[in-house]
């Protein structure tokens, strides 16, 4: 199956996403040139909105590999058009992950773009398509830091490579946290049609816990200690250090900035 099998329609991008994509970019060229009186308020919209739209690219690639494994369906529920108030649960998937950035700066996974995964034939294809949603974080992760990791970073101003810093941060947890082999998260959807049917039965009533389990792993210090470290590693090697992602949340969170972090250009 292809997109041809859908129509034209099921594919206009949304826009309601294309509103989301114009704060985005009104914001970045604020927080670029100064011209916001507060540098905060611009930077935490310009994340925000960029945030959202990676959660839409997110769900896009999901659908859009599924429909290419042979669901069609993804067409009619509006999954090919970004838009989020489309998602099975909009709350869960956009609401809920921008809050987790606002207090603890992490990639919450959203997700919920329901494949009818009985259209879809043979193993591999399954994994693609749960594979295909953490992929579009890990490849926006690698455009946010390209002016890092390719020393770029003259003539960029100091607030927007914070903002980029800690907007990559985000796209590295959410990454991480979306490979995880557990059940209800995307790792787990990439090993699951391996398994056999017996212990997908077993851990099938798991799922609906997968990600509070992982929260609460993450509550304990010594999980939480090792996560934030590969974070960081993960960071380092994209040429992003400590100091410009803390300072980068920092900034965001402008109501409670840190004096260590001025938000002075």
């Amino acid at each position: 199956m292809t997109a041809a099998t859908t129509r034209p329609g099921d594919r206009r991008i949304s826009p309601v996403f294309l509103g989301i994509l114009a704060v985005m970019a009104v914001t970045g060229w604020a927080t670029w040139t100064g011209f916001a009186e507060q540098p905060g308020v611009a930077v935490f919209l310009f994340v925000t909105a960029a945030w959202v739209v990676s959660l839409c690219l997110h769900e896009y690639a999901h659908a859009r590999t599924a429909l290419h494994g042979g669901d069609i369906s993804v067409g009619a529920k509006g999954y090919l058009t970004l838009n989020p108030l489309k998602y099975t649960h909009a709350l869960l998937s956009v609401v809920l992950p921008v809050l987790f950035v606002i207090m603890g700066g992490i990639g919450l996974p959203g997700g919920a773009v329901f494949i009818e995964r009985g259209r879809i034939r043979g193993r591999l294809r399954h994994s693609l398509i749960s594979a295909a949603g953490p992929l579009t974080n890990v490849l926006f992760a690698v455009v946010c830091t390209a002016p890092f990791w390719l020393g770029a970073l003259d003539g960029v101003p100091r607030d927007f490579r914070l903002a980029l810093a800690f907007l990559a941060l985000l796209q590295v947890t959410a990454a991480i946290l979306n490979f995880l082999p557990v059940p209800g998260l995307d790792g787990y959807g990439v090993i699951e049609p391996w398994l056999s049917h017996r212990v997908r039965r077993q851990v099938e009533p798991f799922a609906q816990f997968g990600l509070l389990f992982v929260f609460a792993l993450l509550w304990l210090p010594a999980v939480n200690s090792v996560f934030f470290d590969a974070v960081d590693a993960i960071l380092r090697g994209l040429g992003i250090g400590d100091v410009d992602a803390y300072c980068g949340f920092e900034l965001y969170r402008f109501w409670q900035t840190d004096p260590y972090c001025s938000v002075s250009s």
